[in-house]
C-alpha cells in the first residue's frame, strides 16, 4: 500500500430509492424527459437490477440492504405465518430483520449513516448516525426515529409529516395526485434538512410515491393495457412525477462534491397487470380446497370469511402481486391431509397444473411458480410451500372467492392498475470516475451491499448473497 492510498480520502455514497421505479420507463420511453437521471447514467454504470422472489417491497428492500435472500431473511412477503396453524399470521416489521444492514457494517467501521424512509426500519433501532423509518410507521405519535430527539426536528420542520399516502388504492385521482406529491415534497425537504444538518458518509432515502403512482396510473399511460384510453387526463401523470423527481436529483448533484459516489435504485419494476387469477376460486373448484359451506357466486368474500374443512383441503392460497401457495400436510398443519411421504410428488403435480392454466381466451399463460427450499440458500421460519407468478406477473393473484370464475379483471383490493416487474433499475456514478457509453448491463439488488462496502474500502463479508459491481 503507497503512502497516498493510505491517506487518500474515503469515499462517500448517496443512495437515491424509488421504490417500483421502471426501467422501462428511466431508460427508454421517459428518457429524453429526466435529464439528470439521463447524465448520471450516460456517465456511469446503469442497468437493469433483478430482484428478489418474490418482487415486493418486503422483502426487496431489506435483501438490497442485508445481501441476504428472502429464505435466510425468513420472510417472504409482507404478512407471513407465524406458525403452522392456520390463522397466524404477522407483518414483518423492522424487527424482523435480524441480518445486519449496510449502515451496521458502515457503523463498526466508524462511519455515520443518515437513513430515511427506507421499509422495516420501523420499530427503529439505534444506529451510529440518523434515521427516519419508512412507510409501515403506524404514525407521527409513534417513535420513528433515531437518535430520539431526532423526531422533535422532524416535526418541527414539517409538522404534517407524512410516512405514506392513505387509500392509494381509489377512484379519487385528483385527491391522490395531490397527496402523494405532498408527501414526497415533504420526503424531500427532511432529505435536504439532513443533508445541510447532519455528518454523514453514507446516505439513502427511499421515495414510496413512485410504487403509488404507478399502481393508480400505470393504465392511463401504457397503450397495452387492457383499460387504456387515448387522450385521457391522467396520460402524462407519472411523467410528470417522474420529471419532478428528476429536478430534485438535479438539485442534489448540484450540492454534492466529487468525492461521492450516487447510486439511483429500484426495489423493483412495474408493468401493465392484465387481470386476476382467483387461486383460492381455482383451488376449491379443482378440488384442492373445501369449505364447510360452500362460497356463492356474486358474494365475494376474503377467504379468512369462511370456515375451511380442513379434513378435505389438500391446499389454500394466499392474494397479492404474487400468489403463495400452502399445503395442508399431516403431522405439520393441524390438521394435516397429505402424507409427508407424498408431499413432493403432489407439490410437483400441483405446480404443473397451476402452470398448465390458460388465458381466458385460452392462450398459454406463461406462469412461473417456485420452491422456496430450491430458490434460496435456507430457509428459516414458515416459507409458503410455493410462490407463484401468475402470467409472470401480468396476472394478480386474487384471494377471495365468489367470483363464480378465477379470472377477474378487478383488484380485490381495490382499483390497481399495474403489477409488479422482476427488475428494477441501478445508476451508479462515480464523479470521479466518469465513464462514457457504458453497456446497459444486468445486476442484482444483493449486489448492492457489497459494491457500496468496497467502494467506502470496508471490509466486505464473505457470506453476502450478492457480488461488487464493476
Amino acid at each position: 500500500m503507497t503512502l497516498f492510498s493510505r491517506f487518500k480520502k474515503r469515499k462517500k455514497v448517496f443512495i437515491i430509492g424509488l421504490d417500483c421505479m421502471a426501467p422501462d420507463l428511466v431508460f427508454d420511453k421517459y428518457a429524453s424527459y429526466l435529464p439528470n437521471l439521463s447524465y448520471l447514467k450516460e456517465n456511469g454504470l446503469w442497468g437493469d437490477l433483478e430482484s428478489s422472489i418474490p418482487a415486493i417491497t418486503v422483502p426487496a428492500w431489506s435483501c438490497m440492504t442485508t445481501s441476504k435472500d428472502p429464505g435466510e431473511l425468513g420472510f417472504y412477503g409482507f404478512r407471513n405465518r407465524k406458525d403452522y396453524s392456520y390463522e397466524n399470521m404477522a407483518i414483518a416489521m423492522g424487527n424482523a430483520v435480524q441480518e445486519k444492514r449496510i449502515w451496521h457494517y458502515l457503523g463498526e467501521a466508524g462511519l455515520d449513516s443518515i437513513v430515511l424512509g427506507v421499509p422495516q426500519t420501523y420499530p427503529v433501532r439505534p444506529i451510529k448516525g440518523n434515521l427516519v423509518s419508512g412507510f409501515l410507521t403506524p404514525n407521527q405519535n409513534c417513535d420513528f426515529a433515531y437518535p430520539p430527539l431526532l423526531k422533535k426536528e422532524v416535526l418541527k420542520l414539517i409538522p404534517g409529516y407524512s410516512f405514506d399516502v392513505k387509500d392509494f388504492r381509489t377512484n379519487e385521482k385528483d385527491r391522490l395526485i395531490e397527496q402523494i406529491y405532498k408527501m414526497t415534497d415533504q420526503h424531500f425537504q427532511l432529505i435536504d434538512y439532513m443533508l445541510d444538518n447532519k455528518p454523514w458518509d453514507f446516505f439513502m432515502s427511499v421515495e414510496i410515491g413512485v410504487d403509488r403512482m404507478h399502481h393508480a396510473f400505470w393504465h392511463c399511460q401504457d397503450p397495452e393495457h387492457p383499460k387504456y384510453e387515448k387522450f385521457n387526463p391522467y396520460e402524462n401523470s407519472i411523467l410528470e412525477y417522474y420529471q419532478y423527481i428528476d429536478q430534485k436529483i438535479g438539485h442534489w448533484l448540484s450540492g454534492l462534491d466529487q468525492n461521492t459516489i450516487i447510486l439511483v435504485v429500484s426495489d423493483h419494476g412495474a408493468q401493465r397487470m392484465d387481470g386476476g387469477l382467483c387461486v383460492n376460486e381455482w383451488l376449491w373448484k379443482n378440488g384442492y380446497l373445501a369449505f364447510k359451506k360452500d362460497p356463492k357466486p356474486g358474494q365475494i368474500k376474503k377467504i379468512e370469511e369462511f370456515e375451511i374443512d380442513w379434513s378435505r383441503t389438500r391446499a389454500w392460497g394466499s392474494g397479492g402481486y404474487y400468489g403463495r401457495i400452502f399445503m395442508n400436510v399431516k403431522g405439520r398443519e393441524p390438521g394435516g391431509i397429505i402424507l409427508q411421504t407424498e408431499y413432493e410428488k403432489e407439490r410437483i403435480q400441483l405446480k404443473e397444473t397451476l402452470e398448465a392454466i390458460p388465458d381466458p381466451y385460452g392462450k398459454p399463460m406463461n406462469t412461473k411458480i417456485f420452491f422456496p427450499d430450491q430458490i434460496y440458500r435456507e430457509t428459516k421460519n414458515i416459507p409458503p410451500d410455493m410462490i407463484v407468478y401468475f402470467g409472470n406477473l401480468y396476472w394478480r393473484s386474487v384471494g377471495s372467492l365468489g367470483y363464480d370464475s378465477w379470472y377477474t379483471d378487478e383488484n380485490d383490493t381495490g382499483p390497481d392498475s399495474c403489477n409488479h416487474a422482476q427488475n428494477g433499475i441501478f445508476i451508479l456514478f462515480d464523479p470521479s470516475d466518469i465513464r462514457k457509453s457504458q453497456p446497459r448491463r444486468r445486476a442484482h439488488l444483493m449486489d448492492i451491499t457489497p459494491t457500496v462496502l468496497k467502494k467506502m474500502n470496508v471490509r466486505t463479508p464473505k457470506d453476502l448473497g450478492g457480488i461488487i459491481i464493476k
